[in-house]
């Protein structure tokens, strides 16, 4: 399904080379419940793979619930209990959006509080250690450069302690400098609700958006008459939130601890797709549901982020490329979501108690494979239809027109650099083919032009420098240095002491395939050692996993087998850059080498190949495509048998 979406563009690039028309108006389509019925199948499969005990999907679409069945068990043991439509979740970080975020948008609505706003203008203390200058919409944003949560050892309880905690924290970047998931940020923002309205954050939420919501099953701290209808999380907790910090504090806080059913959060939903409105009055105006639903971090940064919620970027990987762009959800660690196109007017609710029992569980693939099904039922929606619903959003998809995304990898960073941090040093470097920049310069010869950097010396992994060698290669040179190319797949697979005399550093720069068994991060272990050995510098030019490093798959290599093909005990599909792999083979093997790695910039690890923007460049005569290179490592495995798996083929692997 992800493959197939990516013949969208071409389609596309058809339409614009045609005459062009004005764009009829998008009409959104109403869901047939045909289109849904594959739902089932989904979720059981989830279930029968033990990766979820159950779960409830609800989906909306032009103002009424066209899907809502319940799947599985709320409980498997002592005895089973069966999931229901009206089951009561945990719904872990929906807390943020559904209850905190709306309550501080209100708050700001009636001129309470602006977004612009220092947190220690509310809240005085906070302002120590460096924080006087994070502001309301830094923390909704998660640009406050606060880290993740708060440390839980040595072990605290109390609400006070964690507010404590918190004015005792120190920033771990600027404001606004760039984005990181924090809890600490939302348990401010309700910390400022409580200050300002005078409310506790529970009872302010209860009786200003669940009450007049008709959301009768939201709450924090659910009653005891609930507790039968509530799914447990691990450890079999019934009723108390999983959240270690929110538990800690009490079990009422702004990034967790609100529990809810699907009926409650599609009503929230229906709200946000009436601009604010509900039976009972406005929740929020249509200009503010319109703001927090855009995006509103710093403008030339990813991912884009509304005011709490997430919000797809036309130019994201890692979008839901079946929605429209624009269109804006959340997720919860427990297994909970919600997805939110105000385009087509269709809301997906997700829930799962995926923790219980064992803590374990993935929820991941049942969410994409809902949601792409869901996306093909509503059809592609245009960049312009998307601008005919929501004009707003103009100003920002051409705003990202002219923000560059295209990944960096070691080696440019390093020309944008000018080399400076290797002038004065002689350099052996041990690439390949593949040792390009972005414009398809051989490293080889970036390094060699370099003013300042002397390069003597270059080392040549397996498949050799024209990566086509499919047998042991000797040492030569280099057609255009004339420089001395050591073959590392040869006599010797190491480089020799003789080898690195009279050089100050050795770097790496060669295009890893994602796999524990392909013999180029070996090359880099060995090499590593032969620097250390030496007491010379080692660098690596950091390059993309090109099977993403989102992912990591298959057994553990076992001690005692460790060799060419296996240099570390990874799994067969490590998910880690080269870079990261240095790191990982230095510390944990005590190598002592001097290590320094040169990073990518714009490097996203859900990024595939194809979607970096590098060229393609076969890494090895037998991997010629991105599906081959998917492919081979699970078929490479059947090698270890009297199988072929067609090296030397049109279509290896």
């Amino acid at each position: 399904m992800r493959r197939l979406s990516k013949v969208i563009p071409l389609l596309l690039l058809c339409w614009v080379m045609e005459p062009r028309v004005e764009p009829l108006a998008y009409s959104p389509p109403v869901l047939p419940g045909e289109q849904l019925r594959p739902i089932a199948y989904i979720v059981k499969k989830a279930i029968r793979a033990g990766q979820i005990p159950g779960a409830v999907v609800l989906i909306g679409n032009q103002g009424k619930v066209v899907y809502c069945q319940a799947f599985g068990y709320r409980v498997t043991r002592p005895k089973k209990l069966s999931m229901t439509p009206n089951t009561i979740f945990d719904v872990a970080s929906l807390t943020k959006v559904i209850a905190t975020t709306t309550a501080l948008m209100q708050l700001v609505e009636r001129g309470k509080l602006d977004l612009e706003d220092p947190i220690c203008q509310y809240w005085p203390e906070f302002k120590i250690n460096g924080k006087e200058r994070i502001t309301v919409r830094d923390v909704l944003t998660h640009y406050s450069g606060l880290r993740p949560a708060l440390g839980l050892k040595p072990a605290w309880s109390g609400y006070e302690t964690a507010l404590q905690k918190i004015v005792a924290e120190k920033p771990i970047s600027p404001p606004g400098k760039r984005f990181g998931y924090s809890d600490i940020n939302f348990v401010i923002l309700g910390e400022l609700i409580q200050r300002i309205s005078g409310k506790s954050l529970e009872v302010y939420c209860r009786d200003h958006i669940f009450k007049p919501l008709g959301m009768k099953d939201t709450c924090f701290k659910p009653a005891r008459d609930q507790r039968k209808r509530i799914a447990p999380t691990e450890g079999d907790r019934i009723g108390e939130v999983h959240d270690t910090m929110a538990y800690r504090m009490g079990g009422i806080a702004g990034h967790a601890g609100l529990f809810s059913t699907a009926d409650d959060l599609a009503i929230f939903a229906q709200m946000l797709l009436d601009g604010g409105h509900t039976q009972n009055g406005q929740i929020l105006s249509p200009l503010m549901v319109e703001k927090m639903t855009m995006p509103q971090s710093p403008p030339d940064k990813m991912p884009w982020k509304g005011l709490g919620w997430d919000i797809d970027s036309p130019f994201g990987s890692n979008r839901n490329e079946l929605l429209s762009a624009g269109s804006y959800g959340h997720k919860g660690f427990t297994g909970t979501g919600i997805w939110i196109d105000p385009v087509s007017r269709t809301y997906i609710i997700i829930l799962t108690n995926r923790l219980y029992p064992g803590g374990q569980g993935d929820v991941d693939p049942l969410r994409a494979q809902v949601i792409s099904l869901v996306g093909e039922a509503i059809g592609e929606v245009s960049e312009e239809q998307v601008l005919a619903s929501r004009p707003s959003l103009r100003e920002h998809f051409e705003q990202m027109k002219g923000y560059s995304g295209r990944l960096q990898t070691g080696i440019d960073v390093l020309v944008a650099k000018r080399f400076a941090p290797l002038i004065g040093l002689s350099v052996g470097l041990i690439t390949n083919h593949s040792g390009l920049d972005a414009e398809g310069r051989r490293t080889i010869d970036l390094f060699y032009k370099a003013p300042g950097v002397k390069l003597r010396a270059i080392f040549s992994p397996e498949h050799g420098p024209y990566g086509q060698a499919e047998i042991k290669i000797p040492s030569t040179k280099d057609p255009i240095t004339r420089l001395p190319v050591y073959s590392l797949y040869g006599d010797n697979l190491r480089p020799t002491p003789e080898m690195l005399n009279g050089l100050d550093v050795l770097v790496f720069d060669v295009q890893d395939v994602g796999v524990r068994f392909y013999t180029y991060i070996t090359t880099m272990g060995y090499a590593m050692e032969a620097a250390a050995e030496k007491g010379i510098a080692f660098w690596v030019l950091d390059r993309p996993n090109p099977i993403t490093g989102s992912l990591v798959q298959g057994p553990i290599l076992e001690e005692d087998l460790k060799s060419f093909t296996g240099y570390f005990p990874l799994p067969i599909r490590h998910g880690m850059t080269v870079g990261e792999l240095a790191k990982l083979f230095n510390r944990e093997n005590k190598i002592g080498a001097k290590l320094q790695v040169i990073k990518m910039s714009g490097y996203k690890r859900t990024d595939w190949y194809d979607e970096t923007g590098l060229p393609w460049v076969n890494p090895s005569p037998n991997l010629r495509t991105l599906t081959q290179m998917i492919l081979y490592p699970g078929v490479a495995m059947a090698e270890g048998a009297n199988v072929s798996v067609g090296r030397g083929s049109k279509t290896p692997f």
